[in-house]
């Protein structure tokens, strides 16, 4: 059984971290008294006990309601950057090497920005970030993924557009989220005709709180590279749970084409997913030989890190070094960076240093 303090230092990667769901408790504080926002409490260690009793309430529609305090805490060009350059030396302190932060610039306009200069705003906060971060030690890669909220009236090609206009700097890939239930990925069908035709990468969230057919609609019409969640393509695999368990035609296309899961397993306890760790499915799709890749969601939200997450698959699934890596290994490989690019840190980082671990517990 691998402690957090052990994975805290091995190398990680965070494929599916909400920017706006990871920020420091005192930044929210700080940031909403700059604009005049209202929160439950002005103390920051009870401000991020509020946030995770909030989202621990079985409900994804609940779960997202805590983002109003943290949307608001990232209106001004100087939160922006602060927001994106402390979610850089946060994933660094916790051994992450590689990060892709995702967020809605559409939520961060009421202070006047547009959305250029938002997604401007980030990028240099996570260069800061990145700098810093290199200079303790702790080298980090990070990048950025716009993302459009799925529960607009009117679907438009704008955040698309932009994630275009910034795919050679800092912006690497495109999402959908929000409220899954009832807003289908088709929705915004002409957002992903126009990423694929211009060759530019993109995650689909589905398979939370909707089922199959969500990720059916995300993966085949829509064309999606990689699902947010996704645990609920066990929902098409008979006998999920016992000795035979038989794969459904879809499940099995998942599997067989190896779409990367970004599975967030407390976030999926909280939104009422599965019951408990060890109910939920991400231990037997990886037994089962989906690509599962392991994340946190929301760091904040679910008071929780990429380290501690693997922790508790340690002590729940028995997971060790080679699963670890595994996974990790695999999150690299769907990042959204190019060929030469992942593998330099495959082959340079990622796997010298699970080595090392290795070798260090044997002796």
């Amino acid at each position: 059984m691998l402690s957090p303090e052990e994975l805290r230092a091995l190398p990680k990667v965070a494929l599916h971290d909400h920017l706006d769901g990871g920020l420091r408790p005192a930044t929210v504080v700080e940031h909403c008294a700059e604009n005049g926002h209202e929160l439950p409490t002005t103390d920051p260690e009870k401000l991020g006990r509020w946030f995770f009793e909030s989202a621990d309430s079985g409900s994804l529609v609940r779960y997202l309601e805590g983002f109003a305090h943290t949307t608001a805490a990232m209106q001004t060009r100087d939160q922006l950057v602060r927001v994106a350059r402390e979610f850089v030396l946060d994933q660094a302190a916790d051994g992450v090497v590689y990060a892709e932060a995702r967020w809605a610039p559409e939520q961060h306009l009421e202070k006047g920005l547009t959305p250029e200069a938002a997604v401007e705003a980030v990028r240099d906060g996570l260069a800061e970030g990145m700098a810093q971060a290199e200079a303790a030690g702790r080298a980090i890669v990070a990048t950025q993924i716009v993302t459009a909220m799925r529960h607009v009236d009117e679907p438009t090609t704008d955040i698309a557009e932009l994630a275009l206009a910034y795919r050679d700097d800092s912006v690497v890939g495109y999402d959908i989220a929000g409220a899954e239930m009832g807003f289908r990925p088709t929705r915004f069908q002409a957002s992903f005709d126009l990423l694929r035709r211009n060759n530019a990468h993109f995650t689909i969230h589905a398979g939370e709180a909707d089922g199959p057919k969500s990720m059916w609609e995300a993966v085949q019409l829509c064309g999606a590279q990689r699902i947010g969640h996704g645990v609920r393509v066990c929902e098409d695999i008979e006998d999920f749970w016992g000795d035979r368990p038989r794969l459904g035609r879809f499940a099995a296309f998942v599997r067989d084409q190896q779409i990367p899961l970004e599975v967030c397993p407390t976030s999926n306890l909280q939104t009422g997913v599965a019951k408990s760790l060890d109910r939920h499915p991400v231990g037997r799709l990886a037994e089962l030989g989906f690509n599962v890749t392991i994340h946190c969601d929301n760091r904040l939200m679910s008071g929780t890190s990429l380290s501690e997450e693997f922790a508790k698959l340690s002590e729940t699934f028995g997971w060790g070094f080679a699963e670890v890596e595994a996974v990790t290994v695999a999150a690299m490989r769907a990042a959204f960076l190019h060929h030469d690019e992942r593998e330099a840190l495959v082959e340079g980082l990622i796997r010298p240093a699970f080595h090392a671990a290795r070798h260090e517990a044997r002796a």
